[in-house]
């Protein structure tokens, strides 16, 4: 059995073993690995020669290279890539450790606490940078509109979604309205949209205003006026959740300044990271960006490891880890998976 590398080269059983060991030395010691080390590792009677000419192979490959402060060889992009997709054993959790998880998301019926505190489980659990990205709203659901007066003629209209998610905007309608006509009003649109994601209500709400302006009364077409810039202010607010950046300072290959303010600023602005959670959300079960597949700089020789979650088997967002390319995937992955299992079961009871 051969498995297919950079090119059209096949990497021979050998040679993935040799990889594998490799990779799994370089993840616990951080250091450049020696075909001696590697033959040890392996327990194998080899030669020297015998294993020089195989980590030769897998540097020509691509898999591994050598940096110029050492003859032993450390995985590239491409080397993790292939052990992660080909090679990789995954550890099971331990009961007790998913209990413990489960109890620190088991306690918080407001979905942006719950939704912080995941980010924050993740860098614990992981010791990385924890990430979630908050729902995607056209997924969200209607739950209820309420319209409470202010001074000065303004109105602070309520939203609440299918997470839990309250979302408000102050608007200021053309004329006074007494509060048991913003409660009217309320009861109308709740009745209307009730059950509907929000890109079907905000759809609606442009549509049925131009169709039925005629029809409506002036209290009515001006609930469905606030109605719609609420939703719309609910729709734009997509963002993610950065919890633990601190951890990667002590990892001895991020610990550049230059480097480190590169990847302190992706985590600042955001765009680039909920580029890449955007792009999962479409995907099945675990997802992962090694070094310079994400596209973006300020992430090389980082990976994203990340899983969706749902409510109501609708998938409304993604969460994961950031952390160097020597990350502990065998353990990384299988937190993260039910990370997103166990906030996806929270979000159900908030």
């Amino acid at each position: 059995m051969t498995s297919t590398a950079s090119g059209d080269k096949q990497v021979s059983v050998r040679a993935q073993h040799f990889l594998k060991a490799l990779i799994e030395r370089y993840i616990r010691d951080g250091q450049p690995v020696g075909s001696r080390t590697l033959s040890k590792d392996m327990g194998l009677e080899l030669s020297a020669a015998t294993v020089r000419n195989v980590m030769a192979d897998l540097e020509e490959m691509g898999l591994v290279s050598s940096p110029h402060t050492s003859a032993g060889r450390v995985p590239t992009d491409s080397g993790y890539r292939l052990f992660i997709d080909s090679l990789l054993t995954v550890k099971q959790l331990a009961e007790r450790e998913v209990s413990a998880m489960r109890r620190q998301l088991d306690h918080f019926g407001d979905a942006s606490t719950l939704l912080a505190n995941t980010s924050r489980l993740l860098s614990g659990v992981t010791h990385l940078a924890g990430v979630v990205m908050t729902p995607r709203h056209e997924h969200s659901v209607f739950r209820r509109i309420e319209f409470l007066p202010l001074s000065g003629n303004r109105v602070l209209a309520i939203l609440v979604t299918s997470e839990g998610e309250v979302h408000n905007r102050i608007v200021n309608p053309e004329r006074d309205y007494a509060p048991a006509q913003l409660e009217q009003a309320a009861n109308y649109l709740n009745e209307l949209f009730t059950g509907q994601s929000l890109q079907e209500v905000r759809k609606r709400l442009v549509t049925d205003m131009k169709a039925t302006r005629e029809h409506l009364d002036q209290v009515m077409r001006q609930a469905m006026a606030m109605a719609q810039g609420v939703v719309e202010a609910a729709e734009g607010t997509e963002d993610c959740l950065i919890a633990g950046q601190t951890n990667l300072m002590e990892w001895d290959e991020l610990a550049d300044m230059e480097r480190l303010k590169q990847l302190f600023d992706a985590f600042t602005e955001k765009s680039q990271i909920l580029h890449l959670l955007d792009r999962c959300i479409a995907a099945e079960g675990v997802q992962i960006f090694v070094g310079e597949e994400s596209g973006y700089r300020s992430l090389d020789g980082c990976s994203l490891v990340t899983a969706p979650y749902s409510i109501d088997d609708q998938v409304i967002g993604v969460l994961g880890v950031i952390g160097p390319t020597r990350m502990n995937y065998p353990r990384v992955i299988p937190l993260v998976d039910m990370t997103a299992r166990l906030l996806t079961a929270a979000l159900k009871q908030a």
